[in-house]
């Protein structure tokens, strides 16, 4: 379609912030009315599904195919991206890693957008290393107070306290949120970490049309169509394109990179590694509605609060799906399902009851059959014996600490712990 066929306001002129949450919010587990989940193991047809070859030949790409058109939206196929360095630091954080600064042009022409990608290397290893990508919320300058680090450009959400006043980012909010991003905790660990801003690869925005790949890529695809893609697709994919860039970088082990994100971008990661059999491991944290919890289950957060608050991260035939969660075809373990036979974590909160850490413990545990097909065990515990600080699993992990919803230090020791044992092992093609 034209350009100007999808074109709001310009970003410089948008004021919006997230909308509160609603009151009309169940959190008493006594209220919560049964339910029955589909069979993950049971096609569209009503074929089981008895092999892990009829799951790749037949139940995967059916899934898939199903996110994409009633969920998440379709995505258009991989285009070329380039790599330019833009800045180099070999002593950043007091000589513990190298520091890069990357702009990875996503498409060619009128067609791109420029990702700026933050990327901390281990110094001393002695090969390539693996390493963990996630999509910043905030843009790079606020995963660490390195001053070095240039700050985001365009619009970025509004955060008066912390230094973003007026969608336009200060010095003031360097560094604010590098609790969700220890550097030097996975470095010493041997691992990289690799960074994006979310509105680099796509604005979180209901009006925001002109910038990110969405934008860049609108010839693409049908943007007004039902299935079109919202912006969680487009975080997804943008996290592909720089897994592209991740391969050409001769310090990064791409085949063991493991995709990583907190709330909304969760959601992103998951269905990143759903899409995207390259990324050898998933991690999300408090995702919540639309990532780990189950749709089904009438608990915190559900499908009609977020299509209302969020419109703009889902393809407009999910909102057909508020207050109707029953009709969904499938519920939210068979994204899980669909990482086998890939390692994925879950990682909740007790107090996050907003993203419902029981439903997301349900999915795990409803998601592990298909582990089974590979032989490999999946995640078998009574919800009722879950413990704080604890993590349970196999090849699906999961852990419940104390407070809220974030992702701290204290829930990356659980995540290194799982990434060691399960070595992030090299996985197959892109998709």
């Amino acid at each position: 379609m034209a350009a100007s066929q999808w074109r709001g306001e310009r970003l410089s002129t948008v004021r919006w912030v997230s909308p509160p949450r609603p009151a009309d919010v169940d959190y008493d587990e006594a209220r919560v009315p049964p339910f029955e989940l589909p069979d993950v193991l049971v096609a569209s047809d009503g074929t089981r599904i008895a092999s892990a070859e009829a799951w790749r030949a037949r139940r995967r790409p059916e899934l898939l195919e199903l996110f994409s058109r009633e969920v998440y939206g379709r995505t258009p196929p991989p285009v070329p991206v380039r790599v330019a360095v833009a800045s180099v630091d070999e002593q950043a954080c007091f000589g513990l890693v190298t520091r890069r600064e990357l702009d990875v042009t996503v498409g060619e022409g009128d067609g791109s957008a420029v990702l700026r990608v933050l990327v901390f290397v281990p110094r001393g290893a002695r090969g390539p290393v693996p390493a963990f990508l996630g999509i910043n919320l905030l843009g790079n300058h606020t995963v660490h107070p390195d001053p070095k680090i240039r700050l985001a450009t365009g619009w970025v959400p509004q955060s008066p306290e912390t230094g973003i006043p007026d969608h336009e980012p200060t010095e003031a909010s360097r560094g604010m949120h590098a609790r969700r991003w220890p550097v030097e905790l996975l470095a010493a660990a041997g691992y990289a970490l690799v960074t994006v801003y979310a509105g680099d690869i796509d604005p979180d925005h209901p009006y925001a049309r002109e910038r990110g790949v969405r934008y860049a890529l609108r010839d693409a695809l049908d943007l007004d169509a039902g299935d079109a893609w919202g912006a969680i697709s487009a975080w997804a994919y943008g996290l592909s394109r720089v897994l592209d860039a991740l391969e050409q970088l001769p310090e990064i082990d791409a085949a063991r990179v493991a995709v990583i994100g907190h709330s909304r971008f969760g959601k992103a990661a998951l269905w990143a590694a759903a899409r995207d059999e390259r990324f050898a491991l998933a991690v999300a944290s408090g995702s919540g509605c639309a990532g780990a919890k189950l749709s089904r289950r009438r608990f915190g957060e559900r499908v009609a609060h977020i299509t209302t608050r969020f419109p703009h991260w889902f393809c407009k035939n999910f909102h057909a799906y508020a207050d109707r969660e029953d009709a969904l075809p499938f519920d939210q373990h068979a994204l899980l399902a669909l990482l086998a036979p890939r390692p994925v974590y879950i990682a909740s909160a007790e107090q996050d009851l907003w993203a419902d850490p029981k439903g997301e413990l349900l999915a795990c545990l409803a998601a592990s059959p298909v582990y089974a097909l590979f032989g490999r065990s999946g995640i078998d515990v009574s919800p009722e014996a879950i413990r704080l600080n604890v993590s349970y699993g196999d090849h699906i992990g999961y852990h419940r600490r104390p407070g809220g919803h974030d992702i701290l230090a204290a829930d990356f020791w659980h995540v290194l712990a799982f990434a060691r044992r399960h070595a992030i092992q090299e996985s197959g093609a892109s998709h």
